[in-house]
């Protein structure tokens, strides 16, 4: 790899940067005095913030390839990402020969900790084939599995049944510990500054407390200061809901196999990575909802 270079020359290329993930690490890159350069697919306010904190900010497209190679020039250590929709494998393929044609010294693959060769959720399969396509390419890679954000309870098919006190997921008794988007943006931070002990590696990301939905809905009640009930309906009621919603394909897809998986404790267990790598605890499900509670509670009449 090289020797590696100092914190405050060391250029770090971040993706998604106006996303949850992708925006949070922009931050924390800067502070932690790495040079940034942000890529995003337009200028907007968005990008607009993040030039205000200092990052360089480019446009570029990770489906075409010759928007992500320029992107790539100078660049130590590269965030890649990719949402919940169509084209993954071939952002990554685009991404791993833009890095190996750039020389980056490692390259940090946000994948998914349900990411698995069987599961019946295209992008769970696609997370896991990901993975072997960044270890084929011969480029560093750091893999990281997170488990179920936090930011899901603000998406636009969950938000609605809290706000009438109801946590609506078709998990069954399975298990997980929730993560923030904000932790695993400070996480990311910290390995595109020192990847080399986890190169080669796959780091799970989580919260520090394994729960059910049930214990997940007592927490938010907590929280909240009024009382949320846990509903479990059955997938295929759970999905169709979805599509009323105008929830795309993709991802209806997506959450069929993913919380058939979920039910079989595919999400299952707890790490205490976001501390080590940060030195400071992730976010619990109550500091979330109290952060957020001004969204999470019924718009005032």
């Amino acid at each position: 790899m090289g020797t590696p270079t100092s914190a405050k020359s060391r250029k770090v290329l971040i993706t998604g940067a106006t996303g949850d993930t992708g925006r949070v690490a922009v931050k924390e890159s800067l502070e932690r005095g790495l040079t940034v350069r942000a890529l995003v697919h337009r200028t907007d306010a968005r990008s607009a913030a993040l030039e205000e904190l200092g990052a360089e900010v480019v446009t570029g497209d990770l489906l075409d390839i010759n928007t992500v190679r320029p992107a790539m020039e100078g660049v130590d250590a590269a965030y890649f990402v990719w949402p919940v929709q169509p084209g993954l494998i071939h952002a990554a393929v685009n991404f791993a020969q833009a890095a190996k044609e750039a020389h980056v010294g490692t390259v940090i693959n946000l994948s998914q900790r349900s990411a698995d060769r069987f599961s019946t959720s295209d992008s769970c399969r696609d997370s896991f084939i990901v993975e072997q396509v960044f270890d084929w390419s011969g480029v560093p890679v750091v893999h990281l599995r997170p488990t179920f954000f936090l930011e899901w309870l603000l998406y636009p098919w969950q938000l609605p049944y809290l706000q009438q006190g109801v946590l609506r997921m078709p998990v069954g008794k399975g298990r997980h510990a929730p993560i923030a988007a904000e932790d695993q943006g400070r996480a990311i931070a910290a390995l595109l500054e020192k990847p080399e002990e986890y190169v080669g590696t796959t780091v799970p990301l989580s919260g520090l407390v394994e729960m059910d939905h049930e214990q997940m809905a007592a927490e938010l009640s907590d929280a909240l200061g009024r009382e949320i009930v846990f509903r479990d309906p059955p997938i295929p009621e759970y999905i169709q809901s979805l599509e009323e919603m105008g929830v795309p394909p993709y991802v209806r897809q997506h959450f069929a196999g993913a919380m058939a998986d979920y039910q079989h404790g595919h999400m299952s267990g707890w790490d205490d990575n976001v501390e080590r790598l940060t030195g400071r605890k992730p976010l619990s499900v109550g500091e979330f909802a109290r952060a957020h509670a001004d969204v999470l509670n019924p718009p005032s009449s």
